[in-house]
């Protein structure tokens, strides 16, 4: 830890911070992809169809 000077608890302390935000963001995006999938899903079973299939056929 010498390498980082005097200011290593801080350094570490803002790369720590830095992580587990990331990870927050990411689970976060993670539920929501999922939340997502299901209430589509959902609105599928209910017969509302997507406008890309309409256009297709």
């Amino acid at each position: 830890m010498s390498g980082l000077g005097p200011h290593a608890g801080f350094i570490l302390a803002s790369y720590g911070a830095v992580v587990l935000i990331l990870g927050g963001l990411i689970m976060a995006i993670l539920f929501d992809h999922r939340a997502q999938k299901r209430a589509l899903a959902a609105l599928e079973q209910r017969g509302a169809g997507r406008r890309s299939d309409r256009a297709s056929s």
